[in-house]
C-alpha cells in the first residue's frame, strides 16, 4: 500500500530486531513488508490481563483453515476475539510454528552464530510491561510461508511470497498491548535480513 500524505509515519523495525506497544480497541495496526520477502512474528495480550493472551490453537480450531487472511480473526486462549484482518495483500501467513529462539539455530543452523531470534526479541520488547519470557506464546507469522505436506504432514519453511510494500491490516477488538519482530531465522526469510514496517491508524 503506497503511503499518503495523510498516513501516519511508517515505523520501522530494523531487521532481527524487534518492538512492543499499546494497540486500543478500534485502532488498526499495519504491517508493511518494505523489501519483500521478510517474516514479521506478531503477539497480543489483553492490555488490561496480560494472562489472556494470542492462541494459535483457538484461532484455527475457529477459522477452520491454515490460510488466516482478510475477514479472520486472531482468537485468544479465552475465545475472545482479539483482532481482525481487515486487508491482506499477500494471503499466505503462519500460524503453527512457534518464535525462532537460541535453541532453533542450534537446532537448524549449527554452522551459524546463535541468535537469540524473534523468541529473545520478543522478551525483551515485552520485558517493560512485565511479561515474562516463559508466558510467549506461538506468534502470529506474517508473510511466513510453511507448506504442509498432505500425505506426511511434513512442515517446509519456505520464502515468504510477500513483495516489497506488501501489507496486512488488524482491527483492535479489545485494547492489547503487541509485540512485533523482524524475523532472525535465515530460511523464513529467503536466506536475508531486512526490516519491517508497522503503522496505526485511528
Amino acid at each position: 500500500m503506497n503511503a499518503t500524505a495523510r498516513e501516519p509515519v511508517l515505523n520501522l523495525i530494523p531487521e532481527r530486531s524487534g518492538t512492543a506497544f499499546d494497540l486500543k480497541k478500534g485502532q488498526v495496526l499495519e504491517v508493511v513488508d518494505p523489501k519483500g520477502v521478510q517474516v514479521s512474528d506478531m503477539l497480543a495480550f489483553n492490555a488490561h490481563d496480560l494472562d489472556e493472551v494470542i492462541s494459535s490453537g483457538r484461532t484455527l480450531d475457529y477459522a477452520e483453515t491454515l490460510f488466516l487472511t482478510t475477514g479472520h480473526q486472531l482468537f485468544s486462549n479465552r475465545s475472545n476475539p482479539m483482532l481482525t484482518i481487515i486487508h491482506d495483500d499477500v494471503g499466505r501467513h503462519d500460524f503453527l510454528l512457534t518464535p525462532c529462539s537460541e535453541g532453533t539455530f542450534r537446532h537448524f543452523y549449527p554452522d551459524l552464530p546463535v541468535h537469540r531470534g524473534c523468541f529473545g526479541n520478543l522478551a525483551a520488547a515485552l520485558a517493560p510491561w512485565g511479561i515474562s519470557p516463559d508466558r510467549i506464546p506461538v506468534a502470529f507469522n506474517i508473510f511466513m510461508h510453511v507448506a504442509v505436506d498432505a500425505e506426511t504432514g511434513k512442515l517446509s519453511v519456505l520464502p515468504p511470497i510477500s513483495r516489497a510494500g506488501d501489507a496486512i491490516r488488524f482491527r483492535a477488538e479489545m485494547d492489547l498491548v503487541i509485540g512485533l519482530t523482524a524475523c532472525s531465522a535465515p530460511a523464513s526469510n529467503g536466506g536475508s535480513f531486512k526490516p519491517i514496517g508497522w503503522r496505526i491508524h485511528e
